[in-house]
């Protein structure tokens, strides 16, 4: 699954150890998620879709 997280940091100025302190799970697994190499469970696709204050859909998508 595809997602627009590190665009959304940048835009916001926020670190990945940061966002992964408010979303309550490591930096690693935000850098994993990012890269695609992971997909975020449905509670933690609401917690980030909350920081951003968007919708899930907006932030990720299938790489079709």
């Amino acid at each position: 699954m595809k997602n627009r997280i590190k665009v959304l940091r940048a835009e916001k100025n926020i670190t990945q150890a940061e966002l992964a302190n408010r979303v309550e799970v490591s930096r690693q697994t935000i850098n994993a998620i990012e890269k695609g190499k992971f997909d975020p469970s449905l509670p933690l696709a609401f917690k980030i879709a909350r920081l951003f204050n968007l919708k899930i859909e907006d932030i990720f998508y299938d790489e079709e």
